[in-house]
């Protein structure tokens, strides 16, 4: 099969390097005439682990080919994919299909022979048809059918996502199409993966519906934690015991400064709005968007208490800055809250993240921005861990004291052991974790100064 990928961002990017490994033939179009240099010399722009690798092997297969020219790309393709940014719009928090239309008005000259047009870029219900309408006025001789057929992939495992679906959901309504769609998903089918067929406003709401839900979970895991911290309960505890819970399960019930990302903010956000117009509103979810809004803030409220009421002059270390480990997106971290946050209220922040930098300095203006743990815990009144990297977990919390001029530890994301951080005599502070309250207020050499 001969696939168009209109867009080599992070769907764009790791869809295509993976249809390739499947052995279709691959052509990524990106505009961005620096993006597109950098993909064709075989170097992805975007840090996801094992990307680069399949890149690299499927290029040198000549499966997989980056350009910065649609019309070669589209003519003779199966499947043309619509892989570009559908990022929340000023003003309303709706999704700019901006991108999405562009693409489709320039595809359209060049289709030849039956052609199955295909949603990956996250749409509002609806799209689809909007697509096929445009199509019709544009190239009404034109043989195409519309598909939509949303990504379910989470960076940092993404290819794993892509190749081990839980599920891969297409929307169709033409037969033709649907056997396109069957043949180019038929390596996920052999190795006994669920490939759904459902209408295509399913499919749209369906990509909304299961980031609102599991955008639900977080901030739910995040009020009990709260909760715990008030009745001396332990999150972890309850969080492990309703996990066991079949109906429940144990994904996303890991409490944190909030969600972010490229995905749930901007998808909650579109959900609410498409609701709403639609005079069928979802009040649970508008919820959801108000808690996780307020929990970044309150998350900044924290670190002050724990610097003894004021963050003014003093120094905090952050470790970890993007939103989730093992990807460098910084898109509506809580970072690009708390941050900003404690600068204000006149912090000294030192900052370091294994491969956020690049992306986050420039978002991030006045942090100090240091190589390890280590060093930007110099010195540091509070040290505070934002995302949870695994090299954090490891953390030698005895040389990070040493260096600390303080000795408050507020760890946002549950990796540290709090009863070693109490030995040594940090006032360390996780999140739902009630019950060690008396232990810090007990322990006398949490209240000790290095």
């Amino acid at each position: 099969m001969k696939i168009c990928m209109i867009g080599a961002g992070y769907v764009g990017l790791v869809s295509a390097a993976c249809f390739s490994e499947f052995g279709w033939t691959v052509t990524c179009v990106d505009k961005d005439e620096n993006r597109s240099a950098e993909l064709k010399a075989g170097r992805s722009p975007i840090y996801e682990p094992g990307l680069d690798a399949l890149m690299e092997r499927n290029m040198t297969a000549g499966r997989l080919t980056f350009t910065g020219e649609l019309g070669p790309a589209v003519a003779g393709a199966d499947v043309v994919f619509l892989a570009v940014g559908t990022p929340m719009r000023r003003g309303d928090g709706y999704a700019d299909l901006s991108y999405v239309f562009s693409a489709v008005e320039e595809a359209a000259p060049h289709f030849d022979g039956f052609t199955v047009v295909t949603t990956k870029s996250t749409v509002p219900v609806g799209t689809s048809r909007e697509i096929e309408r445009r199509l019709k006025i544009k190239r009404p001789d034109a043989d195409v059918a519309i598909c939509s057929n949303p990504e379910f992939l989470r960076e940092g495992s993404a290819i794993q996502d892509f190749t081990h679906p839980d599920r891969v959901l297409v929307g169709c309504d033409q037969a033709r199409a649907r056997e396109v769609m069957e043949r180019l998903y038929k390596p996920l089918a052999l190795r006994g993966s669920t490939v759904m067929f459902v209408d295509r406003e399913s499919a749209e709401l369906a990509k909304y519906a299961a980031n609102a839900f599991l955008a639900l979970k977080i901030s739910f895991i995040n009020e009990i934690a709260d909760l715990c911290e008030s009745i001396g309960a332990d999150v972890q505890e309850v969080a492990s015991a309703i996990g066991k819970d079949r109906r429940i399960g144990d994904k996303f019930l890991h409490p944190g400064p909030g969600y972010g990302g490229s995905c749930f903010p901007k998808d909650v956000s579109a959900l609410i709005r498409t609701a709403r117009e639609a005079k069928s509103p979802v009040s649970i979810i508008e919820q959801v968007e108000r808690v996780n809004h307020e929990r970044k803030l309150a998350m900044a409220v924290r670190i002050e208490a724990a610097a003894g009421g004021s963050v003014r002059d003093k120094t905090i270390a952050v470790l970890g800055v993007t939103f989730k480990p093992n990807t460098d997106d910084m898109r509506d971290a809580p970072s690009l809250v708390i941050v900003p946050m404690l600068q204000e209220r006149g912090a000294t922040v030192r900052a370091c993240d294994p491969q956020g930098r690049q992306q986050a300095e420039p978002l991030l203006p006045g942090v100090i921005w240091c190589e390890g743990a280590q060093e930007a815990a110099r010195d540091a009144d509070v040290l505070v861990i934002l995302t949870e990297w695994n090299e954090f977990r490891a953390l030698d919390l005895e040389a990070v004291k040493a260096t600390m001029a303080g000795n408050a530890v507020v760890d946002l994301r549950n990796v540290l052991d709090p009863e070693a951080a109490l030995e040594l005599g940090l006032s360390y502070q996780g999140m739902g974790r009630g019950k060690l309250a008396s232990k810090n207020a007990d322990n006398p050499r949490s209240r000790l100064k290095n």
